[in-house]
């Protein structure tokens, strides 16, 4: 893979300096920023805006041990069970201790959490959980408004400074030993800092249907293999068994919670047959994967191309004040989900994989860090347990700013000169939508909910020729690096798929 995605030839605009440079604005970005020593000069850098992310789109909520019918051994029994017997005990056992204090911090900062009439958190209860510990704010909004509430207290800090529109393009090193990154924003920029935060989400646009936003194309995790950091667990991918169902082609698919199952609703078939009953003990609230491989299965036996979720048993007013997003999403294509069936299909949503990080949210490479969907911490392990996601951007975010405000790192001085990569030559005349949908197709054939070697090395060999021709050429514009990134990230997934043959969690090989 080439060291770097920029050519000799770019002119830097500007140098900078800070302390720590955090890439993404989601929960864990902005809770590492928060948990961060004020003394400590700190950029946040996002490809768009704070509004454009997984956590702004992430309707679940937060699960953790908080009422008084849990504990965190009961949580860590869950975890463990859906993650397969791969999950990384240590630091599942580092999520579950300690996530309660910082649900009390989020409470402390306002996050607008959903309460009972005696003022005590509601919780819920999703797949894999035995008992509610799912935490909402205002019903199905949970991630939009607890970004709101972060970013509020956090943007306006005096050692703070955000870099919307930016994007991320390499980290430089020295010695095993972060450096800096250069960056875009109106030109290449250098930002000179000992302590980086990769915290740049998920890798859902290398699929062609996907819960996450346009710009999850996988920048972080190719950023920091390409500096020579570790990655693990790349072959699973989980897909959320619910997306709504649209004939037409769109950027996103909008995720249909799985918390309206745990309100009851009820998967049934094209002929309107409930197919859960007898797959799985706990049927809809099955584990992810379950779910989603019996969804594929049914739509396989009856050729059709969804199947249908039916909560019509609850009033209409219950579930437009319980679920207000999706009661509305629903509306604006004509679905009353009181009185109509939900169409809905598996669609990428979480990548449980990535850089390898310790209990401390560090990479092998000193002072890169990663934490939230970018990182691989090893709590998930094969399946991740539902609304596990954002209680690990909580956790290991904050481990990441402790360490960094605790560690004896020397400030890295502004003499370095920038590494000058190989020389690149211009792309032939391409069309870039026409690679994005190349690198898609192959992911949707090879790299899906149910897999087999033969797909898997045809898919991986097809990506391995687009990312050659990527390779030699000069990147110079932002949709050319997202298509490298892209392919940087489908070929590692596919590698790690075709290296594991027995199914396990996420990873269903048929063959």
């Amino acid at each position: 893979m080439r060291r770097y995605l920029f050519d000799h030839e770019i002119q830097i605009k500007q140098t900078l300096y800070y302390d720590t440079l955090i890439i993404g604005s989601g929960i864990a970005g902005l809770y590492a920023a928060l948990n961060l020593d004020n003394s400590l000069s700190c950029a946040i850098l996002t490809k768009e805006s704070m509004d454009i992310s997984n956590s702004w789109l992430a309707q679940g909520g937060i699960a953790a041990a908080v009422s008084k019918e849990d504990q965190p051994q009961f949580h860590y029994e869950d975890t463990l069970t859906a993650g397969a017997g791969l999950c990384n005990k240590a630091a599942v056992r580092v999520l579950v201790d300690e996530g309660p204090k910082d649900i009390e911090k989020l409470v402390a900062h306002h996050v607008p959490f959903d309460l009972n009439i005696d003022g005590d958190l509601r919780t819920g209860r999703e797949g894999g959980h035995r008992r509610n510990r799912i935490v909402h704010a205002h019903g199905d909004a949970t991630g939009r408004e607890t970004v709101k509430a972060l970013a509020a207290i956090v943007v306006p800090k005096s050692n703070i400074t955000f870099l919307p529109n930016t994007l991320f393009i390499d980290v430089l090193t020295e010695d095993n030993q972060v450096i800096g990154a250069v960056i875009y924003q109106d030109g290449y920029q250098v930002i000179f800092s000992p302590n980086i935060i990769i915290s740049t989400g998920g890798i859902g646009q290398i699929y062609t249907h996907s819960t996450n936003p346009h710009v999850a194309t996988g920048d972080g995790t190719a950023a920091a293999m390409r500096a020579g950091t570790k990655v693990k667990d790349m072959e699973f991918v989980q897909f959320h068994p619910t997306g709504l169902y649209c004939s037409e082609p769109e950027t996103r698919t909008f995720l249909i919670s799985e918390a309206l199952r745990g309100e009851g609703a009820q998967l049934k078939n094209s002929e309107g047959v409930r197919f859960m009953v007898g797959q799985h003990p706990m049927a809809e609230l099955a584990p992810r994967d379950i779910v989603a491989r019996a969804i594929i299965h049914e739509m396989q036996k009856t050729a059709a191309s969804h199947v249908s979720l039916d909560i019509t048993h609850q009033s209409e007013e219950f579930l437009a004040e319980r679920f207000p997003t999706i009661y509305g999403e629903c509306a604006k294509r004509g679905i009353n989900i009181a009185k109509d069936y939900i169409p809905v299909c598996p669609v990428q949503h979480y990548m449980m994989g990535g850089i390898a990080t310790d209990l401390n949210a560090m990479s092998n490479i000193k002072g890169l860090y990663a934490c939230g969907e970018a990182a691989c911490t090893g709590v998930h392990g094969a399946n991740r347990l539902a609304s596990n996601s954002m209680l690990e951007c909580l956790v290991f975010g904050r481990r990441a700013a402790q360490h960094i405000s605790q560690s004896n790192w020397q400030k890295v001085p502004l003499s370095h000169p920038l590494p000058e990569p190989k020389k690149t030559h211009p792309l032939p005349n391409l069309d870039i939508q026409q690679i994005y949908g190349r690198i898609r197709k192959i992911m949707d054939q090879s790299g899906y909910v149910i897999r087999n070697k033969n797909d898997i090395e045809t898919g991986l060999a097809q990506i391995r020729e687009i990312k050659q021709l990527l390779e030699g050429s000069t990147l110079a514009e932002k949709e050319w690096m997202e298509a490298f990134n892209m392919t940087c990230v489908a070929e590692q997934i596919l590698v790690a798929a075709f290296k594991r043959k027995k199914s396990v969690g996420a990873h269903y090989r048929e063959d």
